[in-house]
Order: C-alpha cells, then sequence, then structure tokens
C-alpha cells in the first residue's frame, strides 16, 4: 500500500471519528515512519492532546513535539512502565506486530487502560489485498490477517455487551473497538 493510501485510510478512519474530541489521551504501538505519528500529534495539536508512542525501534528523532513522548520498549513489557499510566488512553492503536495472538495479547493487556467511550484501533485486519491474484498476493500475510480478523470477532462473541465493533476493508484495514463500560474482557 502506497504511503498516500495508508494516510488516507487512517486518517478516514480515525482522524475524523477522533477530531471532535477534546483532551485526547493517546498511546500509539509501532511508530515506522511515523505516518500515524504526525496524524495523532496533528490532533493533539487541535485539542490539547497527549501522545505516548511505543516501538522497540529508536524513533525518539522522528518528531519534536511537547505533545510527544516516545518509548523504547516492546509492546507488551510497555504496561511495567507504571508512571505513563496515571490517566486512561482516549484512542489506543496497536499497529506493531501482526500476529492473531500477540494483537489479543494487546487488547486483554491494555483494556483496563482504555476510558469508556474510548477506541482501540487495530491496523491489518483484511486478508482481502492479499487473496491469490489479487493486488498485493501474500498468502501468508493473508492468513495472519483473516486469523487477526477472526480473533478479533471472538473477543467480540466473548463479551458482546462490553465493546463495539467497526470493520473497514480500505487498503489492508482497521477495526475499532470501542469501549462501552468499564468491565473487564
Amino acid at each position: 500500500m502506497s504511503d498516500d493510501n495508508y494516510l488516507n485510510k487512517i486518517k478516514n478512519f480515525i482522524f475524523e471519528f477522533e477530531k471532535n474530541k477534546k483532551n485526547l489521551n493517546i498511546l500509539e504501538f509501532g511508530v515506522r515512519e511515523g505516518r500515524s505519528t504526525k496524524m495523532f500529534l496533528e490532533l493533539c495539536s487541535l485539542n490539547n492532546g497527549k501522545l505516548i508512542s511505543v516501538d522497540v525501534d529508536d524513533y525518539s528523532n522522528l518528531f519534536n513535539d511537547k505533545n510527544w513522548t516516545f518509548v523504547k520498549s516492546r509492546d507488551d513489557e510497555f504496561i511495567n512502565d507504571k508512571h505513563y499510566f496515571q490517566e486512561k488512553f482516549n484512542i489506543i492503536l496497536i499497529d506493531s506486530l501482526h500476529e492473531p495472538l500477540h494483537v489479543s495479547k494487546l487488547i486483554y493487556m491494555y483494556w483496563e487502560y482504555l476510558s469508556v467511550n474510548g477506541s482501540m484501533y487495530i491496523d491489518d485486519i483484511s486478508w482481502l489485498p492479499y487473496t491469490k491474484d489479487n493486488w498485493r498476493d501474500h498468502k501468508y500475510t493473508e492468513n495472519i490477517n483473516r486469523d487477526t480478523f477472526n480473533e478479533i470477532l471472538s473477543i467480540k462473541n466473548s463479551n458482546w455487551s462490553n465493546i463495539d465493533l467497526v470493520f473497514d476493508f480500505n487498503g489492508s484495514g482497521l477495526c475499532r473497538i470501542i469501549k462501552k463500560n468499564d468491565l473487564y474482557l
């Protein structure tokens, strides 16, 4: 997917949904080139928000913004650094290791730190572009994205009254899980 397609997917599914919310507290797993980080920093400047970005690679020099904190850590170990969890997050983006059991692990690990009516986003949940003879034909990615999608459906089916679920199948897809109450999954 080109950078323009990725940015359009992120802006249309996340930015448009979140842009009018004030005082956002955002947690992002996975930075890479900083495409979603840049969009989140735009949200922060619009609404007095704060962003924490976590990645195993050091991307601390990508941005110089008073609203941004970069943490070099594994996403499943970041939870051990409790001083970052003084306030609940309104947005959590999981865009790190795209493996169904890892995604599920992160959903359960960080759920209690998501505010009620907050959104947890998961990138790369669509297998459609990766099917045989399609524009990104890749069997492994097709299978892993389909398995991630099914894992998210399984979480929804076990927590019907706790979450709302929305999928977007543009490009490699995105999922929005909206927290309806403060019950544990």
